[in-house]
C-alpha cells in the first residue's frame, strides 16, 4: 500500500461544524480521523496531503451514544476527532480541499 493511501487511511473527512469553524479562526482544523491513529501519524498524514506546517494535534473521542432506530436499541459508533493547529501562515481550506 502506498504511503498516501495510508495517509488517506488515518484522515478520514474533514468536520465542519459551528465548533469546528470557530476553531479554524484560531488556525486550528478539525479532522475526524482512524480510531487507531496517534498523534505523530496524524501530523505526517496532514503535511503530506495538504502541504502545510503542523505545529501541535490535540485528540478527542466521543463515545457513541444509546438511541434508539425503528423502536429498536441502537448504538452510534465513536468517534475521534483531531484537532490540528497550523503554523503562522498556513492554511486548509477544507470547504474546497486546497
Amino acid at each position: 500500500m502506498s504511503a498516501k493511501a495510508q495517509h488517506y487511511d488515518v484522515i478520514r473527512k474533514p468536520i465542519i461544524t459551528e465548533k469546528a469553524t470557530m476553531a479554524s479562526e484560531n488556525g486550528a482544523v478539525v479532522f475526524e480521523v482512524a480510531m487507531d491513529a496517534n498523534k505523530p501519524q496524524i501530523k505526517e498524514a496532514v503535511e503530506s496531503l495538504f502541504g502545510v506546517k503542523v505545529k501541535s494535534v490535540n485528540t478527542t473521542i466521543t463515545k457513541g451514544k444509546v438511541k434508539r432506530f425503528r423502536g429498536m436499541l441502537g448504538k452510534r459508533r465513536d468517534v475521534k476527532k483531531a484537532y490540528v493547529m497550523l503554523e503562522e501562515g498556513n492554511t486548509i481550506d477544507v470547504s474546497t480541499g486546497l
